[in-house]
């Protein structure tokens, strides 16, 4: 006899059945429509259908995706005036998780207190009879055309419910089950089934119009001697008809083991309930076989119903381990999805809210497809929950990365239901040491997924705490309010299991390839799974990344370090402004800087302050600045090691209280979070990568020279911050402040932030002015003194430079006085002056003698009227005196005489003057 037993989801509704019980049998994802045709008696006497004598199907859909709602009586002939066909809903309709389908009025509407619905699933779990449709056939393996007797003989062979199963036959009869189903989409078939006997064959396969494939071998169920196997088969769309077939064979008169499902029932701790009153639900009897529960993700079950992990190198869903393909290797880690039993690296216990003390209790109970917080002894009771990693492998390519801080993640989803304020607080501790909080929710929060990156390669717990309320009251008001962790996955696990293998890069052996690490900043060629390196200034994201693009470039004003694992800046940068280039080294400001907000108080007065680190740029990208708490560190004894919790980043915040209020020398650094894990870029207009600097939070630049903008984003994400935490840091030029400057918060958000995720400040100093050049001097020309004169360089007023150009040295060079010029002038007149003296008396020397010629031309003429002999000669004889004889026949100025003379030379060398006759005639030249 084979017995299939029920599914293990958890059921708060059942038909009829009281209390919370393990489901069994059947578990059928899927939707359910079958056509039925009624045929009715031809009784001519019968009543009109009550509505607990029929119920209402829909039939098939036609071509038009149409369908129609009848009545189905649940004995036919019975009745009559059964309720008139009417149109039903849409074929592609269904209802939601928690919700059915009314009949009546064809809508869906929540399940009432106490029961549960799958949505678009049916789930069989209740077996005092056999569920409507489904089908027991039994036949002889041996039957013939010839003789019907042995199938008499086996009429009784069938498959019988059994109240929390139903079971199989145990002769050598074929027992058959069947249901018949049509889904309107893909679907899924689960069931749990104990199989213990080997005499028995127990086969399950499906038929269908859809000509669904089975593997010969696939429709063979395996043993389960030692304890409950799950099966799951895949389900197309249309008509499906599941068979559950079974057949003995009693070679010996030992009677055949059915197939089978055992539940052991138990009060959940700590019991706050009392039985024996009136009404009360009676724990129901235990002993019932059931299914044993799937397996998480890289584990398998062995032969004792245990789950185990696969091999290395090997993965699996939660049933077989199977090796990874050629060139692909294991992903490492663990994914918890399936609550059956607590897996054997968590724990689970209760610490009071009254007195902090543990009690010994259980603080979240397994429900299958989640864990819960239980009831715990009191309503302000924390329900503690821990998962424990001894460390992490990370890949060759993140331990290069010595900036990198993501060694591994861990992602949860989880769920809060409240009616009052509780408290999920989740929190972190390395090494063994104390918790620290990372985020807490309050009220009541839906469904949904919570990632927190380690940074550290260390054993650290994982702890979730929940608490229903923090005021201690007498009974217990809000048990009803819980907390769900639905799945938990932590990547990077030493010694984890694989769920799936990934493509890797491949070195030749001896014993042909194998996988290898690809060194950092290298990327995976799918085609060839050689590695490369990612091109200049940019960075590889993923580990083990395929194709080029996985490499990302940087962003403006940023470059790639050496492996390519981050963008960051070397304090230098240029921008065009104007007709001008503007070069900047900040080189001045690479080292850490603090600024400490104003005072603020807490809500019973308590001061504090928050404490901002900066570090800007430069350093090869290694993130300076570093925000620590010391509350553990202070109350340990000199000379003991303590353990303090730091956060290195490129901006972070830590909370500061004085020593005034905490009563120690020294003041307390607490919650030190970063602002800034990596820089997404430098640039002068106010958004990048979709952070925004407004430029009205802070005073206006007066001087003309642009403020160089540094925009960074940081890892962690909050509630609030779904993005993570965003940093902007403004560097303005501001002369009269030497570097390293001062840093001022916004005026209008004084805690740095004005949402509580984006952080703005502003830095000024002289080392923020840009690097001088040949534009930021001018050159003054000094007289010339002593034969010498010098020019010399300074800076424009006002200075906005700074390093840079140095000023040219001062040039000196020879020049001439005017004392030298006037003498010069002088003597260059003095000389005129002579020179003309000179000529003057020459021609008029010469002049003269001219005269005299003339005069005796006169002379001459005159006796020639006169018939007088001719003159011998015209020189002046011995003893004349020149001066004496000399006429003049006209006055002419002096300067009239030197232009007489020079305007009447001959071109042969003589002189041409002007003579009068005597007679008054005109004159003539000679």
């Amino acid at each position: 006899m084979a017995d299939a037993g029920r599914s293990l989801h958890p059921s708060a509704g059942g038909r009829g059945r009281a209390g919370r019980r393990t489901l069994r049998l059947l578990r059928l994802l899927l939707w359910v429509g079958t056509a039925f045709q009624v045929t009715q008696g031809g009784e001519p006497e019968l009543h009109a259908c009550k509505e607990s004598e029929y119920h209402y199907e829909y039939t098939a859909c036609d071509s038009t995706s149409s369908r129609w709602r009848v009545a189905v009586p649940h004995t036919p002939g019975l009745c009559t005036s059964l309720p008139d066909p009417v149109r039903g809903t849409e074929c592609s309709f269904s209802c939601k998780a928690g919700e059915f389908l009314d009949m009546k009025d064809q809508s869906c509407k929540p399940c009432t207190e106490g029961r549960y619905s799958l949505g678009t699933g049916i789930r069989f779990d209740e077996w005092d009879e056999l569920p409507h449709g489904f089908a027991s056939l039994s036949s002889n393996v041996e039957i013939n055309d010839s003789t019907n007797e042995s199938t008499e003989n086996c009429t009784s062979s069938k498959w019988v419910p059994l109240g929390d199963y139903i079971a199989s036959n145990t002769d050598e009869c074929t027992a058959t089950l069947m249901y018949a189903v049509n889904l309107k989409k893909s679907g899924t078939v689960n069931f749990e089934y104990y199989y213990a006997d080997s005499n028995i064959i127990f086969e399950f396969f499906v038929q269908n119009d859809q000509c669904q494939p089975n593997a010969d071998d696939s429709r063979w169920m395996r043993t389960t001697e030692k304890g409950w196997e799950f099966h799951t088969v895949k389900l197309n769309r249309g008509n499906n008809v599941l068979f559950w077939k079974t057949t003995a064979f009693s070679v010996w008169s030992k009677v055949s083991k059915p197939v089978l499902t055992q539940l052991m029932y138990k009060w959940a701790q700590p019991k706050i309930c009392n039985e024996d009153l009136e009404g009360a639900v009676k724990l129901p009897a235990s002993g019932v076989k059931t299914r044993c529960p799937p397996c998480n993700p890289g584990f398998f079950k062995t032969d004792n119903s245990t789950c185990e992990p696969c091999p290395y190198g090997s993965y699996s869903n939660g049933s077989d381990c199977s090796h990874c393909p050629a060139g692909t290797e294991p992903v490492l880690g663990f994914e918890y999805k399936w609550w059956n039993t607590l897996p054997t690296n968590m724990e689970t216990t209760v610490l009071s809210g009254t007195n902090f003390e543990y009690k010994g209790m259980t603080g979240w109970e397994v429900a299958g497809d989640y864990i819960y917080t239980a009831a715990g002894a009191s309503d302000n009771d924390f329900m503690i929950l821990t998962l424990v990693v001894p460390g992490f492998r990370p890949p060759q390519s993140v331990m290069a990365d010595t900036e990198n801080k993501e060694v591994a993640r861990i992602t949860f989803v989880f769920e809060t239901i409240c009616s009052v304020n509780c408290e999920l607080y989740f929190m972190v501790g390395v090494n063994s040491r104390a918790n620290a909080p990372v985020e807490t929710w309050k009220g009541s929060k839906g469904k949904q997924s919570f990632t927190y990156i380690v940074e550290k390669n260390a054993s650290v717990s994982f702890t979730w705490a929940f608490q229903r309320t923090t005021f201690h009251e007498i009974g217990r008001k809000y048990t009803s309010d819980i907390a769900k962790i639905y799945s938990i996955n932590v990547t990077n696990v030493m010694n984890g299991v694989a769920s799936y293998c990934r493509p890797c890069a491949l070195e030749a052996s001896d014993m042909g390839s194998s996988c290898t690490s690809c060194p950092a900043g290298h990327y995976i060629n799918r085609d060839s799974g050689t590695c490369h390196s990612c091109p200049p200034n940019t960075i590889l994201k993923a580990h083990q990344p395929y194709g080029v693009q996985a490499c990302k470039p940087c962003g403006s004003g940023t470059q790639s370090n050496k492996i390519h694992s981050l963008c960051y800046n070397d304090c230098t940068f240029s921008v065009s402004s104007g007709s001008r280039l503007l070069d900047y080294n900040f080189s001045a400001l690479a080292d850490p800087v603090s600024l400490a907000g104003g005072p603020s108080f807490t809500s019973k007065g308590l001061k504090y302050f928050h404490y901002f680190t900066f570090s800007l740029c430069g350093n090869e990208g290694k993130k300076r600045a570093v925000c620590t708490e010391n509350v553990t560190d202070l109350r340990i004894p000199e000379g003991e090691a303590g353990f303090s919790k730091s956060i290195k980043a490129y901006v972070c915040q830590a909370l500061i209280i004085p020593p005034e209020v905490t009563g120690y020398k020294a003041g307390v650094s607490s919650q030190p979070v970063s602002l800034a894990d990596r820089l997404v870029g430098v640039a002068t207009y106010m958004t990048v990568d979709g952070i925004t600097s407004p430029a009205d939070l802070f005073h206006p630049e007066s001087l003309g020279i642009p403020d160089v903008i540094f925009f960074y984003r940081s890892n962690e994400v909050t509630q609030s911050c779904s993005s993570g935490r965003a940093t902007t840091i403004r560097v303005r030029c501001s002369p009269l402040k030497p570097a390293p400057g001062s840093l001022s918060l916004p005026r209008t958000c004084p805690d740095g932030t004005c949402d509580g995720c984006t952080f703005h400040f502003l830095w000024e100093s002289a080392a923020a002015c840009p690097l001088c050049s040949a534009n930021d001097y001018h050159a003054i020309t000094s007289s010339c003194v002593a034969g010498v004169q010098k020019t010399t360089y300074v800076w424009r007023e006002p200075k906005l430079c700074v390093g840079g150009n140095s000023l040219p040295e001062q040039r000196i060079t020879i020049c001439k006085t005017i004392d030298f010029w006037l003498k010069v002038g002088i003597s260059a007149g003095t000389c005129t002056a002579i020179l003309l003296t000179v000529l003057t008396c020459y021609f008029w020397k010469k002049n003269q003698k001219l005269e005299y010629k003339y005069s005796r031309l006169v002379m001459n003429a005159s006796l020639k009227d006169y018939d007088l002999p001719a003159a011998d000669s015209c020189a002046i004889m011995e003893g004349e005196d020149v001066e004496d004889d000399l006429l003049y026949t006209s006055k002419r100025t002096l300067f009239g005489k030197i232009k007489s003379f020079a305007s009447k030379r001959t071109p042969d060398g003589f002189d041409s003057v002007p003579l009068k006759t005597s007679s008054g005639g005109p004159d003539m030249d000679l």
